[in-house]
């Protein structure tokens, strides 16, 4: 039974994109941070050394930035989901946590902070 706690993850990845509700978010675009955990069983590619057996994290990062980089869209939920669905289907994953989030999010006048949407999709649900 593979460890549930085996994963591999990317944090603090940062990306130029038009993604947003707001005209001047898809004209002018903002930075979003991307945070990434891939569950799987790590035990084949730890004994063996081969990456083939590995959950590969350049291609994950590849991943990441084709969506984020990709096709604006209006919603952070729509860039986490496209993000996880692509990764199951890549990787030898069983499960996927995707936080995506707006460095620099249109709250209010003087409000400061950031503003972003995190899931988890399991592998066959």
């Amino acid at each position: 039974m593979p460890d549930p706690t085996d994963k591999v993850f990317l944090n603090c990845l940062t990306f130029y994109g038009y993604h947003g509700t707001k005209p001047e978010e898809r004209s002018l675009g903002q930075r979003f941070q991307v945070d990434i955990e891939v569950f799987g069983d790590l035990h084949p590619a730890a004994q063996t050394g081969d990456l083939a057996n590995a959950i590969h994290y350049v291609r994950v990062y590849r991943t990441v930035r084709e969506v984020m980089e990709g096709e604006p869209q209006k919603l952070l939920e729509s860039l986490a989901e496209g993000i996880a669905s692509r990764v199951l289907a890549n990787e030898p994953a069983q499960s996927v946590r995707v936080r995506i989030t707006k460095l620099s999010p249109a709250l209010a006048e003087s409000a400061t902070g950031t503003a972003g949407v995190e899931i988890y999709r399991e592998r066959g649900k």
